[in-house]
């Protein structure tokens, strides 16, 4: 089967019309999309774009053979005139399966927003899976049968929905997972490719060709990534940014609570409410145990509060008592983490400070902890495949 994508955007397109952001005066060229639309074997529409006709003809395509236009979701911009040659557009009731004169075998997905998505069957059987933007299957089984060959979907608005489809199954490893419906709040350029990597999907520009159940390698995710920056700059964001499409996560919480604090439960609580509520919650710092077990991934954040409190554990802070012992048990323990990083088997995001950068503390005891974070960060790093460094809200990709 085979799947052209006349337009990969959001409804109004990228750039939107009129708009003055940073992101659309950007998305020119390979980077300009418009409204999604999908050519099936040129035989199945779904979805229109503007100038549709001439979109598929840029692609070396014809809709002359166009037998059934299906639409997904309600259109509250511009009216998109269907061209002479196509017949009416419809959509299919959730639930039902429609059977077209090529052979395709269409069924319409209820989901929890506005819209309908679509499973297409080919004759050979390949499957793919087209949703509209904004929305997430709803109601599907706990398993199913077998994964999809391509699934279509609005991966940076809606992570959780590729998350519910590995959850079921529906999506597997060697499943292709195509981001469409882009619009100017996704990242641009390489920072979108590397975003997309991360949840094993990728973005095509329009007018590409897809072969639906080709072979194709497996998306090449990190194991261990490494997230470090300053103050604000935008670390934890990103870290949950590259789990937020698998179905069950562990946040690793080092930092614990402080009694009496009322600042810093504003920030846990904030945090909190920015993670999908299937993520379960630990506050340890016992990192060498969950590294060794068995389970599904992990985000530590953060390093420097795990190294706050190994250093408490030794007294370390006592220029006396790190040089009576207190350096060489905090290297032991360093060593017995980095050693955890290096041989765990599940996928693992960890969150670090850069404190090496700023002023020089004015103590003996804050100088220590900035040498020894550093050394911690440097060691870690060395243990995954890809680290970043956030900078102000921006990723600059420094491994992998």
């Amino acid at each position: 089967m085979e799947l052209t994508l006349l337009g990969t955007g959001a409804p109004d397109g990228l750039p939107r019309p009129s708009c003055p952001c940073a992101a659309c005066a950007s998305a020119r060229g390979p980077w300009a999309r418009a409204a999604t639309a999908l050519l099936v074997d040129d035989a199945l529409l779904l979805d229109l774009t503007p100038g549709a006709v001439f979109a598929a003809a840029r692609a070396g395509r014809s809709l002359g053979a166009v037998r059934q236009v299906l639409l997904t979701h309600p259109h509250d911009g511009p009216a998109v005139e269907l061209p002479a040659l196509l017949p009416p557009a419809g959509r299919v009731p959730d639930g039902q399966v429609l059977t077209l004169i090529s052979g395709h075998r269409v069924r319409a997905v209820a989901m929890d927003a506005p819209g309908t998505g679509y499973e297409v069957t080919a004759p050979e059987g390949e499957r793919l899976l087209y949703l509209p933007p904004g929305a997430a299957p709803s109601g599907l089984p706990e398993r199913v049968e077998r994964p999809l060959d391509m699934a279509v979907l609005d991966v940076i608005g809606r992570p959780d929905a590729v998350a519910r489809l590995r959850s079921a199954g529906a999506v597997g490893p060697a499943t292709e997972v195509i981001a469409v419906h882009l619009d100017h709040d996704a990242p641009a350029g390489p920072a979108l490719d590397r975003r997309l990597a991360a949840a094993g999907a990728r973005a095509v520009p329009d007018g590409t060709t897809l072969v639906v159940g080709g072979y194709r390698a497996a998306a090449d995710v990190p194991r261990r990534v490494l997230v470090t920056g300053g103050a604000r700059s935008g670390k934890s964001l990103e870290a949950e940014q590259r789990l937020e499409t698998f179905p069950e996560v562990v946040y690793v919480a080092t930092g614990g609570r402080r009694d009496g604090d009322p600042e810093w439960a504003a920030r846990i609580g904030l945090h909190r409410e920015r993670r999908p509520g299937a993520w379960r919650t630990e506050e340890t710092c016992e990192l060498v145990e969950l590294l060794g077990a068995d389970g599904p991934p992990l985000l530590i954040d953060c390093l420097s509060l795990w190294l706050t409190d190994a250093m408490d554990r030794v007294e370390a802070w006592e220029d006396e008592r790190w040089r009576g012992g207190g350096e060489a048990a905090l290297r032991e323990r360093v060593a017995e983490l980095v050693a955890a990083v290096r041989g765990t088997r599940r996928p693992v995001v960890l969150v670090t400070n850069e404190v090496g950068s700023g002023v020089v503390p004015a103590t003996a005891a804050g100088r220590r902890f900035r040498d020894e974070l550093g050394r911690l960060n440097a060691a870690v790093a060395a243990e995954c495949e890809q680290v970043l460094l956030v900078v102000a809200g921006q990723v600059l990709v420094l491994r992998g």
